[in-house]
C-alpha cells in the first residue's frame, strides 16, 4: 500500500506553549504532505469547515471537543469540553453532517483515557457516544486515541465501542520500543485497525522531535503497514509545519518516496 493512500494529517489551529498560529489553514497541511485525509481538530464541526475540505478523500472529526476561550485577564486558551453529554452531542452532529458530506468517515476521541477519568464516566456512556456517532450513518467509525503507556487491561469494557485505535508514543525516546508496543496494542484490541500517530513536536519538552527518532518511527511505520500490522498513520500536524519545518519536509519527502 502506498503511504499517500493511508496517511492522515491533524488539521486546525491548536494553541500550545511555544507554537505560533500556522500559515496553513484547514486542509493545507494535507496538501503539503501530499495526502488527502484529515483529522479535523480544534474548531467547530460545521458545514463551513466540511465544505472547505470537501476535496479530501476522508475526514475524521474531533468530538473531544477542543474549544477556545478568552480568560478575563486577557489572552487565548484552549481547553477540552469532554463532558459525556458534549461528546455525545458532537458525535450526533458528525453523524448528521456525514449525510451532507460523504467524505466524513468518522470521529476521533482525543486523549480518551485521561478525559474519561477527568469527567468520571466509563464504558456505558462511551457506548452511548459510539451509538450517537452511528445514529444517522451506521458506517461511521470511532477513533480512540491510546498512548503506549496506557496499554493495559483497562480497555476491556470499551472494546465493543472502539472501531479504530489511534496509537501514539508520547516520549520520542520510547519510539524504539514501538514494535513491541504495537504487538501489545493488537493483543489488547484484537481485530481493531491501528493507525500509528506520528508527532513532529515533542510536546513534553516543547521542542521538535529529534530527527533520528522521527525517521525511525516513519521507517518502522511503513513496515507495519506493509506487513498488515497497521492500517495507516496520522501526522500531528499542520499547525506544526512552520516551526518544525525540518521534520515536516523530511516526512513529506519520505511519504513521496514510498507512494
Amino acid at each position: 500500500m502506498r503511504l499517500r493512500d493511508c496517511g492522515w494529517v491533524w488539521e486546525g489551529q491548536g494553541i500550545d506553549p511555544g507554537v505560533a498560529p500556522s500559515i496553513f489553514g484547514a486542509g493545507e497541511g494535507a496538501r503539503f504532505f501530499g495526502l488527502s485525509r484529515a483529522n479535523f481538530m480544534f474548531h467547530p464541526n460545521s458545514p463551513l469547515a466540511m465544505g472547505k475540505m470537501s476535496w479530501m478523500d476522508e475526514i475524521v472529526c474531533d468530538i473531544s471537543k477542543w474549544k477556545f476561550r478568552w480568560p478575563e485577564q486577557g489572552g487565548v486558551a484552549h481547553w477540552v469540553d469532554a463532558k459525556a453529554e458534549s461528546v455525545q452531542a458532537e458525535a450526533e452532529l458528525v453523524s448528521r453532517l456525514s449525510l451532507q458530506f460523504p467524505n466524513i468517515a468518522g470521529a476521533i476521541h482525543d486523549d480518551a483515557r485521561g478525559l474519561l477519568k477527568r469527567e468520571g464516566y466509563g464504558a456505558e456512556k462511551y457506548g452511548a457516544i459510539s451509538a450517537a456517532l452511528k445514529s444517522s450513518n451506521p458506517e461511521m467509525k470511532l477513533w480512540t486515541v491510546v498512548y503506549t503507556h496506557e496499554l493495559d487491561d483497562g480497555w476491556r469494557d470499551f472494546l465493543p465501542h472502539v472501531d479504530i485505535v489511534n496509537l501514539w508514543v508520547w516520549k520520542p525516546e520510547e519510539i524504539p520500543a514501538l514494535p513491541e508496543n504495537l504487538e501489545k496494542c493488537r493483543a489488547i484490541f484484537p481485530g481493531k485497525p491501528v493507525i500509528i500517530g506520528c508527532y513532529l513536536r515533542d510536546y513534553g519538552k516543547a521542542a521538535p522531535v529529534p530527527m533520528e527518532f522521527l525517521q525511525m518511527q516513519f521507517e518502522m511505520t511503513v513496515g507495519f503497514i506493509r506487513d498488515g500490522k497497521a492500517a495507516g498513520f496520522s501526522i500531528l500536524g499542520a499547525v506544526l509545519i512552520d516551526g518544525q519545518l525540518e521534520q515536516a519536509e523530511w516526512a513529506r519527502d519520505f511519504i513521496a518516496t514510498n507512494s
